[in-house]
């Protein structure tokens, strides 16, 4: 994940919104939310794994080193 600056995280204020607009920014949230539980998970989910395999070839052994596989952080 990205670290964000905070000077630039725009501030929204609910009450002056529109309900259709301030409908939308709740859509908005809770989406990415939902998207980034998901992700948790998944994470939690490789951490606990004895063995990972993709694409038939094992990258992963219990007490072992990843081979084969590296993340990419440029998004």
């Amino acid at each position: 994940m990205r670290a964000r600056n905070k000077k630039k995280l725009k501030k929204l204020n609910l009450l002056e919104m529109s309900n259709p607009q301030r409908i939308q920014v709740i859509k908005e949230v809770r989406e990415k939310l939902r998207l980034k539980i998901v992700e948790a998970k998944l994470w939690q989910q490789l951490l606990e794994a004895e063995n990972l395999t993709i694409n038939g070839n094992t990258v992963y052994r219990e007490n072992q080193q990843l081979t084969g596989f590296y993340l990419r952080n440029d998004v």
